[in-house]
């Protein structure tokens, strides 16, 4: 589910082409042969998206040059994805539609230092803990699990959300992130670099009933994608933890439509 106040966007990714990256005052060739792969692999990745970009224009018919139509997205024909506010949503009616058997939220926390984001740019916009914690979950499942990534500043909040919810807490899965040449993809952090993101996974009532037990892993090793983007193994695992289930992504982006 997308909704307006998280806004989807292909821009640069903030990590070696932000303006306050600077190389160590001493470097060894080794770690300068590393820096210059992983640019050139953040190149390599930037003109994928560009090209992108430019495939999804089209020539409007009868149109002069200039005048372009934008094909935004194709919508896999087993998804529905809602583009709304979810602070003004109507989730009860859809709660009384359907109930989910996974719920996925990479909620926008929003950053409390001082200078949050550390020379990185958002793409997205950010929402107070209040609204996150308005949002009626337990209208939309009454037994299932519940995925929800997490950032450092959020991590035992995000808990307390869990609870509140009526969910138990009963494991958490750990993204390391690599670059294209298999290296660990540090990025910014307050005291140290992160190179990993944290999903929390709770639990409600019964099981499902077409739950299989002790697939896939707690952790994760794959590509850093586009900023906040998430990866393609977190809906493997829970598809196959839950086969043919009723999934529901709550502030979800264009890249994450599956064919559910």
């Amino acid at each position: 589910m997308e909704e307006d106040i998280v806004e989807e966007v292909v821009a640069l990714k903030p990590h070696l082409f932000d303006e306050s990256y600077v190389l160590p005052a001493e470097i060894s060739p080794a770690q300068l042969s590393g820096y210059i792969q992983d640019l050139k692999s953040e190149i390599e990745l930037l003109e994928g998206q560009v090209n992108r970009i430019q495939n999804t224009r089209k020539k409007v018919p009868g149109s002069s040059e200039e005048e372009y139509e934008v094909e935004v997205f194709d919508i896999p024909p087993h998804c529905i994805p809602i583009k709304t506010d979810v602070r003004k949503f109507d989730w009860s009616r859809l709660g009384q539609h359907v109930q989910f058997d996974v719920i996925v939220m990479d909620p926008p926390w929003q950053l409390a230092s001082a200078a949050p984001t550390r020379g990185v740019a958002l793409g997205y916009k950010q929402l107070p803990n209040s609204d996150i914690a308005n949002l009626p979950i337990p209208a939309l499942q009454q037994n299932g699990f519940i995925f929800i990534w997490v950032i450092n500043a959020r991590y035992s909040y995000a808990i307390d959300l869990m609870e509140k919810w009526g969910y138990t807490l009963i494991d958490d899965i750990a993204w390391v992130k690599s670059t294209v040449n298999r290296r660990l993809a540090k990025g910014h952090g307050f005291y140290l670099q992160h190179a990993k993101e944290t999903c929390l996974v709770g639990k409600k009532g019964i099981d499902p009933p077409q739950l299989r037990r002790g697939i896939g892993s707690d952790v994760i090793f794959s590509e850093r994608r586009g900023q906040s983007q998430k990866p393609e193994e977190i809906y493997q695992l829970i598809e196959a933890l839950v086969p043919n289930g009723k999934y529901l992504e709550i502030f979800a982006r264009r890249n994450n439509l599956r064919n559910y």
